[in-house]
This record gives C-alpha cells, structure tokens and sequence, in this order.
C-alpha cells in the first residue's frame, strides 16, 4: 500500500476523532475532565476499558510472544480475572463510599498527607513509564510502515501522534475518552477478528486444523507445572491477579472511568462485564500469534516477538488487509495515552497543586491551569518516546510488566495497608518505606541465584515488593 494512502487513513481517523471529541466536549468543565461529571454509562465504559486494559502493546507483543512462550500468557489472564473481581467488590466499594475524585484522596483520609502524595507520586511515575512505552511500540511500526519512506524523522512522528491525542483530550478529558475509546476499541477488534480470518484464509486451514497443527507444533501448551519454569501456572496466575489489582484498580487512569459512572453496582457490572470480554479477546490475539508462527516458516519470515505481526501484515498480505491492520493499529495507539495524560494531569492538579481545594481559583483559573498541565505531560511522554527509541526493547510487555512490578508495588502495599488494617502509620515513614520496599527487590532480583537456586521469582515481584512495603508500614504504625 503506498505511504501516502496510509497517511490519509490516519488523517481521516484523526478527523473521526476530533468529531467525537467536539461532540462530547461541549458545555465541559474540570468535573467533566476529571470524572465525566459521574454520568458515565457502564455499558459504554466497560467496552472502552478493553482497549485501553489492551491497547497497541497487546496487539503486537502477545502475538508476537507465541513463538516462545505459546499460549501460556493465557495463566496471566485467568489471573487477572480473578483480580478485577476484587476490584469490583473490595476496591470500589471503598471508592464509592469516600466520594474520591482521584483514588489517592482515600490514602490522605484513611493515613494522611504524605501517604496521599506518595501514592499520587507512584502513579504519576508509573503510568507515565508504562504509557509512554505502549505509545513508543505503535508510532515506531507506523514509523517503519509509513513515514520512514516519506523521510519523516521519528521524533516529529512522535510530536505530531503526541499533538493529536492532546488535540481531542485537552477540553472533554474523561467525558470524551469514554466515547473515543468506544470507537476504537470496536475497530481495534474488528481489525484483530479480520486479520485472523485473513491469515486463516491464507493458510487454507478450517480453525480444527489450524488448531491442530498449532498443537502439533508445541504452539498451543496453556499451562506449565514446572516450578523452575517462568511461566509456572500458580506464579503467573497469582501475578495476573495482583497486576489487575495495581494496574487497574490502583490506577487512576482506569479507575477515573469507573467512578465516573453514576452508581456502584453499574460500576461493578461494567467491570466484571470488560473483564469477561477481555479474557475471550485475548484468546483471540494469541490464535492469531499461532496462525502467524504456521504461516512465517512457508513464507520465509524471520522476524519473531513485536516484529512479525508488522512483518507479515506489510509484506505479504493484500492492501485491503494492509488497511484494516493499520486501522486496528492506530485505534490501539490512542487508547495508550489519550487516558493516561488525562489521568495525569487530573492527578497532578487534584493531589499535587490541590485544585479543587483553592477557593482562590473560579472555573477560568483552573481550566487555564489544567491545560497547561496537560500540554506539561504531552511534552514529558514526547521527550521519553525519544528515549524509548533510543533503548528499542525487542518486547515490550516484558518491558512493561517489569516496570510494573517496581512501580506499583509501594501502591499495593499501601492501599493494602490502609484498606486491610485499622492501625495508624507515621505518615513520614511512608514515602521512605516506598522508596526503600523497590530498591530492595531490586537487590533482590540481582541475588537470586545465591537466594533461591534454580527457583527465579518473575512477574510475582510485585506481590514481592507489595509485601515489603506493607511490612514496612506495619512497623512505621500503632494501634489505633
């Protein structure tokens, strides 16, 4: 397909955008920003979620992975699963019942004012690293597919994808994402069910015998019971279950979509109804990461992990599979950042400037003040896709989840802490024990060998540093 009819494919969704987005943004003010003036429709918001609980990196990496790791990224799932249950019925509850705007203010309310900051602290860095990751994997395959034959050099890629995300967030915020993330979580799954067919087709396999020939090649193997092993069921699956906890329920990029619904029970509803969802979109995407280790050998691809998808897609298939795949592309892109510069500049007003506690501002100050946040965090995820692109990590959801399993672990520990717990904490000692829980495993991870043998802890540090951090503040507390 030429560079030049895809580029406009990618104008005329970004006009699509901009539609939906002068569309719902009309009348907004900063609670429409922050929490969609709480008049959110669950159905809406749950099958938004998908895309964003996906986005591009799920598009790419779990197929991608099959090759090595078959269908066992599946055990993550069934984990996180059972994790968004415990968001629904443990985590919102006590969102709900507290009237939080951003999740964090539960953290001042419950331990106080550092322990408030601390949280918001983590999330900021977190989403941001975690973001500006999954953007940096898509806006490369377009750098590659489209602009590298049109000598666009990559950081005005990433300056320009960056400036049209802030061009339809930056009035409507969480009132329009709900809407856009809608749109292109509905053509991000058409562009996966259209791709497997066509790879099928491609094939000339009925599902049975791709299934069988997947089988056949070692493609398909779900669970592992070898304790040594990485992709241990019990480890991956206690992992899944704390990663949605962290990366979901204390999250205030996703969180902020939950509560922005009207009640708690639709609340739950739109949770448990993504998390369904999600689990069968996911089997998909790893069938179509089987389909594309049948089909690589016969065509003589190489390319394996984030690159073959890209590989087969833009060298082999026709131009109308070409443009479905670049559809499906560009809706898991925006989803990646579109949220999480609208959770963090909701963050950094509510819990680091505490907008909405400053009776000196009216409604034009605190809009005047948001945007120039939100243009603030635009530059910030410009300047790391750059540093992204520098390190060009050849997987990316490794990537990730490891940066998770550090940058989320003090906010596990601390919301457990507070949630579980009716002690009080010396609220000094908390972003202490934050710091300090991290860098610890951090030793750890360095010293397995010597500690553990053949045993190799994974995804489970978190658990690991979530833990440590909650040792840590029960030995900063008292009773009440």
């Amino acid at each position: 397909m030429p560079p030049f009819l895809m580029l406009a494919v990618v104008g005329g969704y970004f006009a699509l955008l901009l539609v939906v987005a002068w569309r719902t943004s009309r009348g907004a003010d900063s609670d429409s920003f922050f929490i969609g003036n709480r008049s959110s429709r669950w159905a809406v918001v749950a099958f938004g979620m998908v895309g964003t609980s996906l986005s591009g990196v799920t598009f790419v990496s779990v197929p991608g992975a099959v090759g090595h790791d078959a269908f066992s990224y599946f055990q993550l799932v069934l984990g996180l699963f059972a994790g968004y249950l415990v968001i629904a019925y443990v985590l919102l509850p006590v969102y709900y019942r507290n009237h939080v705007t951003s999740i964090y203010d539960f953290l001042e309310a419950r331990l106080g004012p550092a322990s408030h900051r601390t949280g918001a602290g983590f999330f900021i860095l977190s989403r941001t690293l975690g973001a500006t990751a999954r953007l940096y994997l898509v806006v490369n395959i377009l750098q590659v597919a489209i602009l590298d034959a049109l000598g666009v050099p990559f950081w005005l890629t990433s300056a320009i994808f960056v400036a049209m995300i802030v061009a339809y967030t930056l009035q409507g915020g969480v009132k329009t994402i709900v809407w856009t993330d809608m749109l292109q979580t509905t053509c991000m799954l058409l562009g996966l069910v259209v791709l497997s067919a066509a790879m099928l087709s491609s094939l000339d396999l009925s599902f049975g015998e791709s299934v069988a020939r997947m089988q056949e090649r070692g493609l398909a193997k779900v669970f592992h019971w070898e304790p040594d092993a990485a992709s241990f069921f019990p480890k991956q699956f206690v992992a899944g279950m704390f990663i949605a906890i962290a990366m979901t329920g204390l999250d205030q990029e996703m969180m902020q979509k939950n509560i922005s619904v009207k009640t708690l029970a639709d609340s739950q509803k739109n949770v448990v109804v993504m998390a369904t969802i999600m689990m069968g979109v996911v089997l998909l995407f790893l069938y179509l990461g089987g389909l594309l280790y049948l089909y690589a050998p016969a065509a003589g691809v190489t390319a394996a992990g984030d690159r073959i998808l890209p590989a087969v897609v833009l060298e082999h298939m026709p131009a109308i599979v070409q443009l479905v795949f670049l559809i499906a592309l560009i809706s898991a892109l925006f989803p990646s950042a579109d949220g999480a510069i609208t959770a963090l500049t909701s963050i950094f007003c509510i819990d680091i400037l505490h907008m909405k506690r400053r009776a000196d501002l009216d409604e034009a100050a605190r809009t005047r003040i948001r945007k120039r946040v939100h243009i603030a965090f635009a530059v910030i995820f410009m300047a790391l896709l750059l540093v992204f692109k520098r390190a060009d990590n050849p997987s990316m959801i490794g990537l990730i989840l490891m940066l998770a399993a550090y940058t989320y672990g003090p906010l596990l520990g601390i919301f457990a802490f507070a949630i579980l717990t009716r002690r009080s904490v010396r609220d000094g000692w908390v972003p202490v024990v934050a710091l300090a829980a991290p860098a610890i495993c951090l030793w750890i991870d360095a010293n397995q060998k010597a500690l553990f043998g053949g045993y190799r802890i994974g995804l489970e540090m978190l658990v690991v540093n979530g833990a440590l951090t909650f040792a840590g503040l029960w030995l900063a507390s008292r009773k009440p």
